[in-house]
């Protein structure tokens, strides 16, 4: 399952049960947050609640994965389902208009359920956000070069030239002795 698979049974799932202006938003070009938005309204809170059951529910049947989490309540109008490169935002219609998602990401392409195969077809190896390319070449490699630097790394056996620096440094820093016999 990848996740354009995800966002069309999303979609699907939400016009099964009456979901209006249902709208999916390309946005990997533009976030590391997550690969698509779906938005769509409900009409009341019951309608809410029909909507995010439906999709939270035949999500797992279909695909067998829950939501990593799931923010907002029915009487907040405003429900979102996290599932990692899709994140699901059910709304009341006045929350959608102040909010208005589609206006805040407009750079994001949107598709509806009519361009199933548009969203089908789309470039399956889109360029990742910076973001996402600097936490990955920040993390410390592992290669076989690697092992060779630990290697060199390690204090080497005791040498000849170590024991006679050694015995140099204790003479220079001793005291010298003092003769009593004479006296």
């Amino acid at each position: 399952m990848n996740s354009r698979q995800l966002v069309l049974t999303c979609m699907e799932l939400a016009d099964n049960r009456k979901a209006e202006n249902i709208v999916a938003l390309d946005v990997r070009k533009l976030t590391s947050v997550a690969d698509y938005f779906v938005i769509c309204t409900g009409l009341s809170e019951s309608h809410l609640k029909a909507i995010i059951n439906e999709i939270e529910d035949q999500v797992f049947k279909i695909h067998r994965i829950h939501p990593r989490c799931m923010d907002g309540m029915i009487g907040t109008n405003w429900v979102v389902l996290d599932y990692g490169d899709v994140i699901v935002h059910v709304m009341r219609a006045d929350t959608r208009l102040r909010y208005d998602l589609e206006s805040f990401w407009g750079d994001a392409r949107q598709l509806g359920l009519h361009d199933k195969e548009a969203l089908l077809k789309l470039e399956p190896d889109v360029e990742k956000p910076v973001k996402k390319a600097r936490v990955r070449a920040a993390m410390p490699k592992k290669t076989a070069g690697s092992k060779s630097v630990k290697a060199s790394t390690k204090k080497p056996a005791a040498s000849t030239k170590k024991v006679e620096t050694k015995a140099v440094a204790k003479k220079a820093t001793a005291k010298p002795k003092v003769d009593r016999s004479e006296k």
